[in-house]
């Protein structure tokens, strides 16, 4: 009995001593398992990038080339369009240069080119003034039209569209036959400097001749007269023709001819020298210049004061003729005169 707690002491020794190993084991089976489970983790992520380079490399190989406008029309089998395209800028520009348009729609007969397009500015009351010019039997117009002569009365449409005023304008256009109605323009007094943009557009566009003319129906216009001055000036390149005058800018709002910009012209607030507007006197190259700009042409509250800062722009001959200057009912060998 004495021996029996050195037996217990025994055994308690040989137990603990054979347990240590078991969970040494299981700690290293557990490391283990830890090791592969972090080793496989590394070895899928490797796989998986390796994976995503292939797909990454093959998209990028069928991505579709940024192509250039030669290599398009290269695929199309159209590289004699880009040649076409090319000469076609080249012309354009020399055509804005030179102030002309090519192949320009007339609307005189093949191969006759017509002495002038003259724009009378009329309104929806002007009947009267309409006849004079017509003449007595109603066909002065037309033996014009037999000497290179067009003249049309340039109207817009009412304010509120196709009214009873419109529809005079176009029953007498119909009986008629000589009016250019401007489809795109109000008539209305504070637009007068867009119209005149509108009118020589419309003209060059429409008829082609050597002078374009815009007058006003409230003067008594000579037309043999006109024409006789015309007719002097054949050969006179960017002629720019009128009553030339300058004049003193109205800054003060609500009086007569108030000038809006007039802090544009300087500190003596006078205008340059432009045509009075009663009759406006311009050469082709000129008229097609303002067709071909007329987006980006600045009007200023007068279409005199307009028309002139656009040839302020442009190499034009200023010629003032006083024979243009319509300033009294007295005609003394004047094309004009008041009404």
């Amino acid at each position: 009995m004495e021996n029996l707690p050195s037996t217990v002491s025994e055994r308690r020794g040989r137990t603990s001593k054979s347990q240590k190993p078991s969970l040494l084991i299981v700690m290293a089976f557990f490391s283990c398992l830890a090791c592969l489970y972090v080793a496989g983790r590394l070895w899928q992520d490797a796989e998986n990038r390796v994976v995503l380079n292939s797909m990454l490399k093959k998209n990028y190989d069928q991505r579709p080339k940024v192509l250039t406008v030669g290599d398009k029309l290269m695929a199309l089998g159209c590289k004699d369009i880009e040649g076409k395209i090319i000469e076609t800028e080249m012309d354009l520009t020399l055509a804005k240069s030179q102030g002309y348009l090519k192949n320009q729609k007339s609307g005189s007969s093949p191969g006759k080119k017509l002495l002038v397009v003259i724009g009378v500015y009329t309104g929806f009351g002007s009947h009267l003034r309409r006849n004079i010019f017509r003449g007595p039997q109603g066909d002065a117009l037309r033996k014009l039209e037999e000497r290179g002569v067009v003249l049309r009365f340039v109207i817009g449409r009412s304010p509120n569209r196709g009214d009873s005023l419109d529809r005079k304008i176009d029953e007498e256009d119909q009986a008629s036959k000589d009016f250019l109605i401007l489809e795109n323009h109000e008539e209305a007094e504070e637009e007068l400097p867009k119209k005149v943009k509108l009118f020589f557009s419309a003209a060059v566009q429409n008829w082609d001749a050597e002078f374009y003319v815009k007058v006003d129906d409230n003067i008594d216009l000579d037309l043999e007269g006109l024409i006789s001055l015309l007719e002097s000036r054949r050969d006179q390149g960017a002629a720019y023709i009128g009553c030339m005058k300058s004049g003193e800018v109205v800054v003060e709002e609500g009086e007569q001819w108030f000038e809006p910009e007039w802090w544009k012209f300087g500190d003596e607030k006078s205008y340059f020298r432009h045509a009075a507007g009663s009759v406006i006197l311009l050469s082709k190259n000129l008229a097609q210049y303002i067709n071909i700009n007329s987006g980006s042409l600045k009007t200023y509250a007068f279409d005199d004061i307009s028309i002139g800062s656009w040839m302020l722009g442009v190499q034009a001959t200023y010629i003032d003729d006083n024979r243009l200057c319509c300033t009294s009912n007295i005609r003394q060998d004047k094309v004009c005169s008041v009404a």
